[in-house]
């Protein structure tokens, strides 16, 4: 992974590529931001800049024995830790366990998604986390002498999933690495991180991707699809690996949109057996897609209480629910907005911690025929 290959992120790659140039590289760096965005590929890229025995002023060489590694994600001094699952067979998993599907993954879109991840390495009712044993084994990897790079890098994915054991085994190291040693954490939800990690690293902070590089980074595929690049790069909102989803297919967009606009026609015609029967529905789909659902209806809601602003800027949606928003938008306004937004927060919050998806469904449907006429 070279820094060309990041989709846009400049500002940053510049102070990435400047720390090198002047030998300031932090030992602890937690790049944060949203989905989408390229932060692992930016912390990929700079590892990769990091070890290149010939790089050049902006990027790594890209064929030297260091780099060519690299590109294949085998560099013995590159160490990835992941949220990873508990199975029958693996009850004490680290992301070793799961490296050959990770580089797999990884090389095929280094714009990973969470959802995306566990749907490869685990059914949809299960939530990934990094455990204790991760932290011992990466504690003893990181004692080692490197093998052939300058630096050993761990780069740490979604840190937030740690369990509160592994955060506090790895504080130490994090503070105090191995000379040589540095660790980039790359973070979408930097307020669930130990206020200890937290201080112990530099933020970089990343933005989305804007949308001028989006447009050119999807043309080529636009043409092979017969999508607009303009219209994907506005709808995914610099995420993208959202914007590969809607070019590719938008099925789930498309449920999620049927699964809104059901439940909060239910809503407002206060249809008791249809909130409990969809309820159940959505009891059904799992929780990743539960989860999507729920992000997307309070993105909608977002939308549609914009759409009574008339600022057509300001607004992210597609044909068929600009359509659908013409009649309903009025009825998102300032008394129901932030108390409806509240309530998918919460039950995102409910289901993303394995609670009972009926009832929370059910719960859900019944505040919006309450709120949704206020």
């Amino acid at each position: 992974m070279q820094f060309k290959d990041v989709i846009g992120q400049q500002t940053t790659k510049e102070r990435l590529i400047q720390a090198v140039k002047e030998d300031r590289i932090p030992h602890a760096q937690l790049l944060v931001g949203p989905q989408g965005n390229g932060k692992l590929a930016l912390a990929v890229a700079f590892a990769q800049y990091i070890n290149c025995t010939s790089r050049k002023d902006s990027d790594s060489c890209g064929e030297c024995s260091s780099c060519r590694k690299y590109t294949k994600l085998i560099h013995p001094d590159l160490h990835f830790t992941i949220p990873v699952i508990k199975t029958a067979a693996i009850d004490k998993p680290t992301s070793s366990d799961y490296m050959t599907k990770w580089r797999a993954y990884f090389l095929e879109n280094p714009y990973p998604q969470y959802q995306k991840w566990m749907q490869l390495v685990a059914d949809e009712n299960k939530q990934g986390a990094i455990y204790v044993d991760e932290a011992r084994d990466l504690i003893r990897k990181l004692n080692q002498k490197s093998y052939e790079a300058e630096y050993k890098v761990s780069v740490i994915w979604l840190p937030e999933t740690m369990n509160i054991t592994c955060a506090n085994k790895i504080l130490k190291i994090l503070e105090e690495p191995p000379e040589k040693t540095l660790f980039i954490l790359i973070s979408e939800a930097e307020e669930k991180l130990l206020s200890t990690i937290r201080s112990r690293c530099q933020f970089i902070r990343v933005p989305k991707i804007a949308d001028a590089d989006l447009r050119v980074a999807l043309a080529p595929m636009a043409a092979e699809t017969n999508s607009n690049p303009a219209i994907i790069a506005r709808l995914s909102q610099g995420n993208y690996f959202l914007a590969l989803e809607l070019m590719q297919s938008d099925e789930i967009r498309r449920f999620n949109f049927q699964q809104f606009t059901q439940m909060m026609r239910n809503g407002y015609g206060r249809k008791l057996q249809e909130i409990l029967n969809w309820s159940e529905e959505m009891a059904g789909i799992g929780r990743v897609r539960q989860m999507s659902l729920l992000k997307y209806c309070g993105e909608s809601l977002r939308e549609n209480f914009l759409h009574n602003l008339k600022e057509a800027d300001l607004i992210y949606m597609d044909e068929s629910e600009v359509e659908f928003s013409k009649k309903f938008a009025p009825f998102i306004n300032e008394k129901n907005v932030i108390l409806l937004f509240r309530e998918f927060e919460s039950a995102f919050s409910d289901i993303s911690m394995n609670g009972n998806a009926k009832l929370i469904f059910t719960d859900l449907g019944l505040k919006v025929s309450k709120l949704i006429r206020m």
